[in-house]
This record gives structure tokens, sequence and C-alpha cells, in this order.
């Protein structure tokens, strides 16, 4: 397959929240309660209820050059204007060829957790709404097709997630973030009853749910001297841990649950799957699971979809993954990301796949997965191939921008920085936050 004939959807992105986006989802009685984005001599910050929440910790560093890298965005003049303004963010769309993508949030977390802080449930209610509106009414409906609504869920409670499940799918949103593992945020286990009406409400709606790495489970730094690269190699493979998890979950044997496994990654799926079929012949007599009539890698199969960057081990086990569970992520505006570059890498990631699998992993798994017809909105394929989206962005400026006065974690020196460093600038970063978002 050509390059220029390809059609690539990210199911992994985020957003960087502007500050306007309560403006035109509350109303005149709840203007009071909305968040506001602050700046004082040194970043941006957002108030929440009350209490500072940092801008930084976003990790959006795309286009700044790579000895820049690191955590330390503080304000949106240090980030690129694609990452919270969404004209320019389909320009960045465009010229990194990408026809639609799933845009987590930030600033409330990757599962929009940070509204379980709140002291009054009834405003976070509301918040969480106002949230779900302004990202499908306004981040996604300026353009439609280019981006696939995720909306975040009031966690506490389940009457109220099942109302917005509702509310949401009349929208015209099939897709919602949520924990990898409710335990962690204090809330019941997946495993329990609790959550009953909620999976209904999923399936019925025909729900997808999205589990983003380090919503739940979030891997330990070794020790301070260890080098920071152990840390970021070990993150993504975390997602291994929440996959087991849900894979055993039960309410998968009465409905027919999408669960998506955010930026994860795809070469662990293999053996994880060998493990999980001698888990299951040698312990389930005593450990009386049960996945009915199927096997679990038959049950991982009909729930799943995992996603790569960057893969080739994974793709080259295509088979032993399956063709139908595979997407790809771009992972906008994170380190991660190969932006402006994703076709030239995703041909090189992909060599050796046929051109119905390159179709299957490039896009078709992904928008039959949340059900979105991205191609039908757009007017047909010959309106979203990586050529037809880098025409309208022939304008767009691609070269790397260094900031004056953003020193990376470490600057001047080419000591290997550790999790101690990353750690301690975490430390300083957040000293003034009572609401911490996921870093």
């Amino acid at each position: 397959m050509d390059m220029n004939d390809l059609v690539i959807v990210s199911v992994d992105d985020h957003i960087i929240e502007p500050p306007d986006m309560w403006d035109n989802h509350l109303s005149v009685q709840h203007k009071a309660i909305a968040p506001r984005m602050v700046r004082d001599a040194t970043a941006d910050y957002w108030i929440f209820e009350g209490k500072r929440v940092s801008q930084g910790a976003t990790n959006a560093v795309v286009g700044r050059p790579r000895e820049e890298y690191g955590f330390e965005p503080t304000g949106l003049d240090q980030m690129r204007r694609g990452t919270w303004d969404i004209d320019a963010h389909i320009d960045d769309m465009n010229v990194n060829g990408i026809l639609a993508s799933i845009n987590f949030p930030s600033i409330i977390s990757f599962d929009g957790s940070l509204f379980l802080k709140y002291e009054n449930k009834a405003d976070a209610r509301i918040l969480v709404s106002a949230y779900n509106d302004w990202h499908i009414d306004e981040w996604c409906g300026k353009y439609p097709g280019r981006s696939i609504p995720t909306a975040v869920m009031p966690m506490w409670d389940v009457a109220a997630c099942v109302a917005e499940i509702e509310r949401i799918a009349r929208k015209g949103c099939h897709s919602l973030a949520f924990s990898e593992n409710p335990t962690a945020k204090g809330l019941p286990s997946i495993h329990d009853s609790h959550w009953e009406p909620f999976w209904k409400a999923c399936a019925d709606n025909r729900m997808a749910l999205n589990l983003h790495i380090g919503t739940g489970f979030l891997p330990a730094h070794a020790s301070p001297l260890t080098p920071i690269d152990a840390w970021i190699t070990s993150f993504p493979m975390t997602i291994a841990a929440a996959a087991a998890d849900w894979l055993h979950l039960d309410a998968l044997n009465r409905y027919p649950l999408k669960i998506s496994l955010s930026e994860g990654g795809i070469g662990w799926v293999p053996y994880f799957l060998e493990r999980a079929e001698y888990t299951h012949v040698h312990h389930s007599a005593w450990t009386h699971a049960s996945f009915g009539s199927r096997t679990p890698t038959q049950t991982f199969r009909d729930h799943f979809l995992t996603c790569f960057v960057e893969d080739k081990f994974g793709l080259k086990n295509l088979e032993e993954i399956g063709e139908k569970i595979v997407a790809y992520e771009c992972d906008y505006p994170h380190s991660d990301t190969q932006w402006p570059q994703v076709p030239e890498n995703f041909m090189k990631t992909v060599a050796g796949l046929t051109d119905e699998q390159i179709d299957r992993v490039s896009h078709l798994n992904a928008l039959e997965f949340f059900d979105y017809d991205a191609i039908g909105i757009m007017g047909g394929r010959a309106n979203c191939t990586v050529g037809a989206l880098r025409a309208k962005a022939t304008h767009v400026d691609v070269g790397e921008v260094p900031l004056e006065g953003v020193a990376p974690v470490q600057k001047g020196t080419t000591r290997r920085v550790t999790s101690g460093d990353v750690m301690a600038m975490q430390a300083k970063l957040f000293a003034h936050d009572e609401m911490a978002a996921d870093a």
C-alpha cells in the first residue's frame, strides 16, 4: 500500500483543556461553580472547588526538541496551540495524516476522576455533564468525522452514571473513559454487584469503555537512583494487570461489553493469552473461574481492543493476538507521539502485513469498535487518506520550537535523569495542589 493511500485513526490522543471550555455549558445559576484557569508569575493553573490544580504534568511536549522533553509544561504558552485549540488541533491532525481520534481529558485526569475529590457531589455531577457537553458539542462537534466523542462519568454514583450514559447516547456519543481499577479510587471493585446497572447501561447503549494506563495501575519507581527510562519502558505494560482483571469480569458472560486498553501496546498480548489459557486449564478446578462456553482467548477477542504506537513484534504476531482487535494510537501531544511523521513511521511498523491487514489496524478495527462512521461522514475514503489530509495542511509549520526559559528535568548536563529527579520535579510542581490530576 502506498503511504498516501493510508487511512489512519488514533484511539489514544489527549486534550489540554482551554480556559473557556465551561462558558457555554453551565446555566446562569451554576456559573459560580465553574472551574477557572488562573495565571501566576510562572504557570497556568486551575481552580476546582476553591482548590488549586496544576496545569502541568501533562507531558504535552509535541513540537519541542527532544532535549527539552519531560513533564515540565506549566502553561498554554509553553505548548503547541493544537494541544488546546480545536482549529489548530485539526491542522495538526491533517499534517500528520490522521483522519479521526479519541481525545482523553488531561486536567480532570484521563478518566475524569478529579471529580471524585469534590466535596459537593451535586456540583461535581453538574460539571461532569458540562464537560461532556463541551467535549461532544464543541471539541468534537465543530469538525464532524474528526474526533470520536468520549465522555467521563460521575463514577461515585452508579444511578447517575446510567443517566449520563443514556443522555450522551442520545447525543450520539458511544464511548466513555473509565478507571482501570476503581478500587484505586476508593470505589467498589469491578467484580462487585454494585456495578451491574452500569454494565447493563453500557451494553444497552453500545457504549465502549476506554481504560487508559495510569488510571488504576501505576508502576512504582524502583528507586530514586533508577534511570527514568526504566519507568517509561514499563509504564505501558501495566495495562496487562488491568487486562487480567477485566478478562475475569463475570459481566462479560452476560453482556456484549466493549473494552479498549488505551496506550498499552500489543507485544505482550500473545504471552498474556497463553498464560490465561494455561491458568484456566491448570487452576479453574479450584478457582472456579468461568468463561461460559468460551476460552479466555475467545473472550478477550470478543470484548477487547488493543493499540500500538510502534510495536513491530506485536504486528509480526498479529495472528496470535487477533487481527480485529488491534488499532493504532498517536498519543498526541505526549512525548511518545511520532507527530508529524506518523504515516512514515507507520509504514515501517506494518512492513510485512497485507493491504487488508493494514486497513484493519490503521482504521477499520477502530471505527467498527467505536461504531463511528468517520469515512461516511467525510464523504468517502478519497477524502480521508494521508494524501488528502496533508493537502489541506500545507500552511502548517511543523518545525521544532524550543522555548526560552523552560528547562527540562536536567539541563546542561549529560548525567542520566533518574526517577528521583522526576519525582522531585513533580513534588515541586504539585507543591500547592490539593486536588492533583493524573500525571
